[in-house]
């Protein structure tokens, strides 16, 4: 009896250790109701989506393991996840494919990505999330638009670009600016930065519109490989300010959809953690869920 217990022990260690739940959430809440759910609930609901969005702060561990935890557990229930990511500009695609089938190590995915030039956070963040994407053989999208185009943007505007820096963004006549909402929340931000001692007002369409390129852009490949791929989940990370209300990428996905027999996908907006001085604005909900695993936010 004391060695089948002492089996059981083991393989329940196993468990914990090799398959682990996110039992670190300690608050799940909908903005939509204010209700609470439970993990079972919470994916019940996330199950239905076919575009997920997970919003990060970028330097918040807890984010990052909310993220791989959320990542395993709806893998489980479906084999067919995407996992899409701000962090690589899209260049970069074939050294990340290469990556997944085992032709380079990791520490060369990382050089040759450029990605502590591109986008600097600590690679550790990351890194369970890739190896558990090569491991389980998932695909991993690079959204991001090059670092190159988006500065040129921000300091001249899209009239700037050349044939080779419209490569890797969508068409120009796609880049919309028109949500007056999106852009006020922007203005804001940007105001903000002015207080700090950074940017001006003249600066600031630019600055707006080089905002929208970044969400076009991943909107684009988002959509580019729901089309191609209809039967995948499609999991995003990125940043909250990219998610909130729907304005950056959700809405801009959305919309390329409207001419595909209007069947659109179901998305789910996720923010991991929020910070309490989110911009809220009434009687609209800005997400989903909120997910709280770090009790200090």
């Amino acid at each position: 009896m004391k060695k089948q217990t002492a089996k059981i022990s083991a393989w329940l260690l196993g468990l914990l250790l090799f398959c682990p739940l996110p039992a670190y959430a300690q608050k799940i809440i909908s903005p939509r109701s204010l209700e609470s759910y439970s993990i079972p609930e919470f994916f019940q609901q996330v199950d239905r989506a076919e575009i997920i969005y997970l919003g990060e702060t970028h330097n918040s561990p807890a984010d990052h393991q909310a993220q791989l935890a959320i990542i395993q557990d709806i893998h489980r229930r479906n084999s067919k996840v995407a996992i899409a990511m701000e962090m690589f500009q899209r260049p970069y695609q074939n050294i990340i494919n290469n990556y997944l089938a085992g032709k380079i190590t990791e520490t060369e995915l990382v050089t040759q990505t450029e990605y502590n030039k591109r986008w600097g956070f600590p690679w550790e963040n990351y890194a369970p999330i890739l190896r558990f994407a090569k491991n389980n053989k998932l695909p991993v999208l690079a959204l991001n638009t090059p670092s190159e185009v988006t500065r040129k943007v921000a300091r001249k505007g899209l009239e700037s670009l050349t044939p080779g820096d419209r490569e890797h963004i969508p068409p120009l006549s796609e880049i919309r600016t028109d949500n007056t909402e999106y852009r006020q929340m922007a203005l804001n931000a940007f105001q903000q930065h002015q207080k700090d001692g950074f940017g001006s007002s003249s600066q600031f369409d630019n600055f707006f519109l080089a905002q929208v390129l970044w969400d076009e852009t991943m909107a684009e490949k988002i959509a580019q490989f729901r089309k191609a791929n209809p039967d995948y989940k499609v999991i995003v990370l990125a940043g909250q300010g990219h998610i909130i209300y729907g304005y950056g990428i959700p809405s801009r996905v959305e919309r390329r959809f409207n001419n595909i027999n209007n069947k659109k996908p179901i998305q789910s907006l996720i923010l991991l953690n929020p910070d309490q001085n989110l911009p809220i604005s009434p009687g609209k909900p800005i997400a989903d869920f909120f997910w709280h695993s770090d009790v200090n936010k």
